[in-house]
């Protein structure tokens, strides 16, 4: 017997556990400490030490967890000698350690930091207080906070966290000041059901975006940044995460891809092909006619096209997951079933047809001789607009029933079926 494999979830072996921690029933933890480990020897000790203190003089019933992405220097050693636990997660990156630190961690709610002593987790309070206020994620700000001399690099400071927060911000409606800071506190239930999937850096831009998305309440904390205490490079590596983070951001917002460009080129096709059907059309001294009748036409067919990548897209990324349906294209497309496409395609391909044919007709009329192509293409580019998308929206009915396919969706159509 082969055993499944759940391919979603991060692989962690067996953890290991403290007398100490065994001794504090797991229903009385409150909070939970998580640190991502990969070779961080150097630095670790003191992460602990200082989270343990914030535990204990704050009066938290709290444990330490230790995330750790396969060590090689003996870190998992250094955090079972103070008796924190550790996680060991087969799978490699920031966000599969910490998807999986937070699966098994036991409180309420998560203090989550890097384990470079560039954070101070003797300094959790304010986290804490805003989770007891209702906040379900509460992100820390180092650019509203303090950032020492060397603790982040100029480029990373005024170029890309700026950049990268404030296109975030736009994509996902949140005002937020540092969307990379590693320092956050959340309610691990509410941030289990968002469902974060990235193995890698981009995680901390999934969480946001998905607690923006899902209406989570948010809220940030300024903080302190400190130089990291390691002697060797920064796992960081600035291009590669940094594309990592807008290509993921880009891929949850379809609405800024897809839909707003799709609509922008009908809307300006369609304009366009209203004005200058009739004639040509002179805008102070700017002659427009035919030709830019067509590049109105195409403009149309082109933005059906980039709408149907978006309708594909949001359900496509809604069967998996990655992002929630609304409400209103969730109930408009269980009630356009296929047959609905293939009919609106259907009238749009008879209805272009009418006017290609009376072209084909004015052009035998003179038995294929030259044409008054002004008056032939004012039909024929409308005709065939018409053509192009019934076709279009005819095949493209196909793929997107197949996308909205579930087993309630089939039920629901076969029900309202004239045979029922």
């Amino acid at each position: 017997m082969v055993a499944a494999i759940n391919l979603e979830a991060p692989a962690v072996l067996p953890m290991s556990q403290t007398k100490a921690e065994r001794n504090l029933p797991v229903e009385s933890i409150e909070i939970s400490i998580i640190m991502p480990c990969l070779n961080e020897s150097e630095t670790l000790e003191q992460c602990i030490l200082k989270a343990q203190r914030a535990i204990r003089e704050g009066g938290l019933r709290g444990e330490v967890l230790v995330a750790d992405n396969g060590s090689t220097d003996g870190s998992q050693a250094i955090a079972e000698r103070h008796g924190v636990r550790v996680i060991h997660v087969a799978r490699s990156g920031y966000g599969s350690a910490l998807r999986a630190g937070i699966a098994a961690a036991h409180g309420r709610y998560v203090i989550m930091a890097d384990s470079d002593d560039s954070y101070d987790l003797s300094l959790i309070q304010p986290f804490i207080d805003k989770l007891h206020e209702g906040y379900q994620l509460v992100s820390g700000t180092r650019l509203r906070g303090t950032i020492l001399p060397g603790a982040m690099p100029w480029l990373h400071r005024r170029v890309g966290n700026p950049v990268l927060t404030t296109l975030g911000n736009l994509l996902f409606g949140t005002r937020l000041s540092d969307y990379h800071c590693g320092m956050r506190g959340f309610d691990r239930d509410a941030i289990l059901q968002l469902g974060l999937c990235t193995p890698g850096m981009e995680f901390a831009t999934e969480m946001i975006a998905k607690a923006a998305l899902h209406n989570l309440k948010m809220v940030e904390v300024p903080i302190v940044y400190h130089p990291d205490g390691r002697s060797r490079l920064p796992h960081l590596r600035t291009w590669h995460d940094g594309w990592r983070h807008l290509r993921f951001m880009l891929l949850l917002s379809p609405a800024w891809v897809f839909l707003y460009p799709g609509l922008a080129l009908v809307i300006a096709g369609i304009i366009g092909m209203i004005l200058l059907v009739p004639g040509p059309l002179q805008i102070g001294g700017i002659g427009l006619d035919v030709h830019t009748l067509l590049v109105a036409g195409v403009s149309v067919i082109i933005g059906v096209q980039v709408l149907t990548f978006w309708l594909c897209a949001r359900l496509f990324a809604s069967n998996i997951g990655l992002l929630p349906l609304p409400r209103a294209l969730n109930q408009f497309v269980r009630g356009a079933p296929l047959g609905t496409g293939l009919i609106v395609g259907g009238l749009l391909f008879v209805i272009g047809l009418l006017p290609t044919l009376l072209s084909f007709q004015m052009w035998s009329a003179v038995q294929f001789g030259p044409l008054d192509y002004r008056l032939a293409l004012r039909l024929l580019i409308p005709g065939l607009v018409a053509l192009a998308l019934g076709i279009h929206v005819f095949f493209a009915s196909f793929i997107i029933s197949l996308l909205n396919f579930t087993e309630d969706n089939w039920t629901t159509q076969r029900d309202q079926s004239p045979e029922n």
